[in-house]
């Protein structure tokens, strides 16, 4: 083979070793960009868990949640009495949740970790931490009533 002839096939050797390359930087890339991003599961569910308050009283809490969308609706119960989602979003691990405590706006902003969501709700002049873990509904709830 001549001289020129090597040349060329080692110019097209290189040429083919960079595209393979380049090609596999991009696999590893989005591999790892799948790795760090968490999916998105629905948080359709029951969740029940417990609330403070300023005064450090203890707040029994459950939602009911339903998410279309990344648009969150449900109840919020607790010991203080059964308060509807005006509105609620869930955009990556955030989450909030707005409600009307008796003419009183309310929100609550959690985070999902695994299967709890987790952070603070305000109302008014109060406010403290929430922490809620995903349950099976209760009994009887279910939405099978034939």
């Amino acid at each position: 083979m001549s001289q020129r002839n090597m040349a060329k096939l080692y110019r097209r050797l290189a040429g083919c070793t960079i595209a393979c390359l380049m090609l596999a930087l991009c696999f590893v890339a989005q591999a790892q960009q799948g790795k760090g991003a968490p999916s998105k599961a629905s948080l359709t569910g029951h969740y029940e868990g417990s609330a403070k308050n300023n005064a450090d009283e203890v707040i029994t809490v459950g939602f009911d949640l339903t998410e279309n969308e990344g648009a969150l609706s449900g109840v919020i119960h607790s010991s203080h009495g059964d308060f509807p989602i005006a509105r609620g979003s869930h955009q990556g691990e955030a989450v909030t949740l707005e409600f009307d405590a008796g003419g009183t706006n309310g929100i609550i902003s959690l985070k999902t970790t695994d299967d709890r969501l987790v952070g603070t709700w305000t109302t008014g002049g109060d406010g403290g931490p929430v922490d809620v873990k995903k349950i099976a509904a209760p009994q009887g709830d279910s939405k099978d009533k034939s």
